[in-house]
């Protein structure tokens, strides 16, 4: 199986990290949607980030649904979802709270980076960042009541895509979100950080390497 985008992107990182934690084994190809969006074109027409291939040739799109095939292949091993109901409901909020603020600091991020800077339309900018800080509001609310496990055994998808939405936006915009203000959730990261799924998956233009 193949992986393709960067791993700049959280949500091509959270399907790298979850991959790992789940046991499967997988190939990554590290291809730009800007720099390279021909290449990328070629697997995938849509040229969306992260695509997937499955064994059969099939090619995947979007994080959440290349999660959920990836679960169903380590049905009976391993999950990131707990079973029972009111834990699933609570780690579906928490993924839908990481999740908003993943499409939020991204936002922003093009924003700045990819329209002329006669074009910014500050309004909209004010309201996404106030979208992204309650995201995180929230997000260090609940993290401070009912904390998550942080070891490779026993991190759940809630406590995945939290890590990694909080590590692409301190990377991409820490004058917007101050690390001071979130103390549990720059805590649970800084540990999340350094489980060896997350090292080998490390933000930025490299690529992951399975050495297992």
């Amino acid at each position: 199986m193949q992986l393709i985008g960067m791993l700049d992107s959280p949500y091509v990182r959270r399907v790298a990290i979850s991959l790992q934690l789940l046991g499967l084994r997988f190939e990554h190809r590290s291809i730009s949607v800007f720099s390279t969006f021909e290449q990328f074109r070629k697997i995938n027409p849509v040229v969306k980030a992260p695509s997937f291939i499955c064994d059969d040739g099939e090619v995947l799109m979007d994080s959440t649904l290349v999660i959920e095939y990836a679960e169903a292949l380590a049905l009976g091993r391993r999950s990131l979802m707990p079973n029972s109901l009111y834990e699933r409901q609570h780690t579906l909020r928490e993924i839908g709270l990481a999740l908003a603020a993943c499409e939020k600091s991204i936002q922003i991020v093009y924003e700045r980076n990819l329209r002329p800077a006669e074009k910014l339309h500050e309004p909209w900018i004010s309201r996404v960042t106030g979208q992204l800080l309650a995201a995180y509001r929230i997000l260090e609310d609940d993290l401070s009541a009912r904390p998550l496990a942080v070891t490779s055994g026993a991190i759940n998808q809630a406590g995945v895509s939290a890590a990694v939405a909080w590590h692409f936006t301190q990377q991409m915009l820490p004058e917007v979100v101050s690390a001071a203000n979130y103390p549990a959730l720059s805590a649970f990261s800084a540990k999340a950080e350094a489980l060896q799924e997350f090292i080998a998956a490390p933000h930025g233009a490299g690529t992951y390497r399975d050495t297992g």
